[in-house]
């Protein structure tokens, strides 16, 4: 078998994106090990995601290209696909912890969605997949 078990995303400030990502979104931190070069392997995971599931390893950016980078990973479009099982209260969660909504909630025939956006720009969909 194999899987996908973590995505990069590249980060200006460790710290600051670990506050985002637990507290805002509801990630649980899963990992933050200093490394012997000074950087931090740090690992986050959606509510619910177990052991086997797909992280985030946030990397903080090195040198101006990767800077360049931080916000804007997929050139503008929705990168990044947050499920969920109850879409009205992970919405109304993440607007109250100040998350910016692009757009007003839609239910199409594939579920009910909204494209939101990290602390960096990077396009996000909060979905609720249709039965």
């Amino acid at each position: 078998m194999s899987r996908i078990a973590l995505v990069t995303l590249v980060v200006d400030d460790y710290d600051e994106a670990i506050r985002f990502y637990t507290e805002a979104l509801g990630f649980r931190l899963v990992e933050d090990a200093t490394r012997p070069d000074g950087s931090r392997w740090v690992v986050v995971t959606p509510p619910g995601v177990g052991g086997s599931g797909t992280g985030l390893l946030l990397a903080r950016a090195k040198g101006e290209d990767q800077g360049a980078r931080v916000g804007d990973q997929t050139g503008g479009r929705v990168g990044f696909f947050l499920h969920t099982d109850d879409f009205a209260r992970d919405h109304a969660r993440m607007l109250a912890a100040g998350v910016t909504f692009l757009e007003e909630p839609r239910h199409e025939s594939y579920g009910s969605v909204a494209v939101f956006q990290d602390l960096y720009g990077n396009r996000w969909d909060l979905l609720q997949p249709a039965a």
